[in-house]
């Protein structure tokens, strides 16, 4: 166990840090859930606009520096091409 104060503080920051990365990463697993979801059995409207929700939890969580920016862009691209891939099937 800690003994300093600091030492304590720090280990109460730490705590409430990792409680916030974990929601932040739920949420985005949620946000690229929903997408997926609209990508099997939605229309190119509705994928569309859960895209660009994931987008922007996808951007904040690594712009917050949860998951990398990297791997926020990969995500991204793939999900961008996934959704172009529906719009030429269907037209």
């Amino acid at each position: 166990m800690a003994h300093s104060n600091s030492a304590r503080k720090r280990i109460r920051q730490n705590a409430s840090a990792r409680s916030r990365n974990r929601w932040r990463l739920k949420a985005m697993r949620e946000s690229i859930k929903t997408f997926q979801d609209r990508l099997a059995h939605g229309t190119v409207e509705e994928t569309r606009e859960a895209l660009l929700a994931a987008q922007k939890v996808i951007d904040r969580t690594a712009q917050k520096g949860v998951i990398h920016r990297n791997q926020a862009s990969r995500r991204l691209g793939r999900m961008a091409a996934k959704l172009n891939a529906m719009e030429q099937a269907k037209a």
